[in-house]
């Protein structure tokens, strides 16, 4: 794949958002249909909802459906800025991240076209999970923990889906933190075992680490407040117009990804696949993060994960706040994505050809003896 050279070298951003440069030069050359095609997917191993990623580069389920002799190359980005910038700046064609970076990436058309093509899942506590502090109180229920919030010092990487919830969760609840900070991972987890957060909000795996490693307890979800949180899929637009072969073959076999990822004898493959994608986390605590089950009072329940693959009013409802929310923190310039950055036809056609039906399947919670032992 030929690619050109840019008017502009490089693209800095924070979690959610991302910084406007000068328009780039002409599109990407990616060749005629049906000739083979090199791609390069950014996706996130770190961030268990985006996982129909890591089943695709390890079972390769793309093999099946692009032209022979197509090249992929996959890319880990920490956070979905990073996949976002990539993809803006032509490095990277296909991206899988969260649904707050997902919609910033469609917002930037003086930069380049991003669409969004495809849903990776809908939950209620792969971003959205408050963490407190181990020596916290010992809460009858999620309501009564989530009130305990009022006066708190309370940390999230702002930006992302973790702030969106936050801030949904303390105007339901008219709490008031003492403050409310903007911290990544690292410092997160570096404050929590220093005894200097009294929560934070956090997505898997790093949740179930955290609980893992007793360094905090989770003491609601989106479940309690009914916020749930989503992962998409992106594509650049000149891959879309210029490929719809290519388009459709990496749908196809999406699709497959997201079916393996939800049967529960596929589970054990797929946290291997994991384990070997990531460092830094076991097999159990990777395992919790997809079909661990939380406790009632936690706001936990039987659905970790609901693969809605497809644009369905949900998912679309859900993209509508979120954007919302990130041009009410001047994340974006708009408060809605233009109609053209959902590309839904290729998932609807293809769910219609294979005679399935959105959402497509569900990752149950499994029995905790199914855990890996470490």
């Amino acid at each position: 794949m030929r690619r050109r050279r840019f008017t502009a070298t490089a693209i800095a951003a924070l979690f959610g958002t991302c910084m406007v440069v000068p328009a780039l030069a002409a599109d990407i050359d990616y060749g005629k249909p049906g000739t083979p095609v090199k791609l390069v997917v950014g996706y996130q191993p770190y961030y268990t909802q985006a996982w129909s990623g890591v089943v695709m580069r390890g079972k390769k389920f793309y093999e099946k459906y692009l032209p022979k002799g197509s090249e992929v190359e996959f890319q880990i980005g920490l956070q979905g800025a990073i996949i976002v910038n990539n993809m803006l700046a032509g490095k990277q064609n296909i991206g899988y991240y969260g649904d707050m970076p997902g919609i910033v990436s469609t917002t930037k058309t003086e930069v380049a076209d991003v669409r969004l093509v495809a849903v990776l899942g809908l939950a209620w506590d792969q971003c959205n999970a408050f963490l407190v502090r181990n020596d916290a109180p010992q809460f009858k229920n999620d309501q009564e923990a989530i009130r305990w919030l009022d006066g708190k010092t309370v940390a999230v990487p702002k930006g992302s889906c973790t702030d969106r919830f936050a801030q949904a969760t303390f105007k339901k609840f008219s709490i008031q933190p003492k403050e409310y900070l903007n911290q990544n991972i690292e410092v997160i987890t570096s404050n929590f075992r220093a005894g200097k957060l009294d929560a934070a909000v956090m997505w898997e795996p790093t949740t179930s680490r955290l609980v893992g490693d007793g360094l905090a307890r989770l003491i609601a979800t989106g479940k309690s407040v009914q916020e749930n949180d989503g992962g998409l899929l992106g594509m650049r637009a000149d891959l879309i117009k210029q490929r719809p072969d290519v388009v459709k073959a990496w749908l196809q076999a999406e699709l497959d990804a997201q079916l393996f990822i939800a049967d529960p004898k596929n589970a054990p493959e797929v946290i291997k696949m994991a384990k070997e994608q990531t460092t830094g986390f076991s097999e159990k605590v990777l395992w919790n993060s997809l079909y661990g089950r939380y406790p009632d009072v936690a706001g936990g329940g039987d659905t970790r994960n609901i693969m809605h693959y497809t644009f369905t009013p949900e998912a679309r409802e859900l993209i509508s706040r979120a954007a919302a929310f990130l041009h009410s923190i001047k994340s974006i310039n708009v408060d809605k994505v233009r109609p053209e950055a959902i590309d839904s036809k290729w998932t609807e056609d293809i769910l219609r050809e294979r005679g399935l039906k959105a959402p497509i399947a569900e990752v149950k919670a499994l029995p905790a003896s199914q855990a890996p032992r470490n």
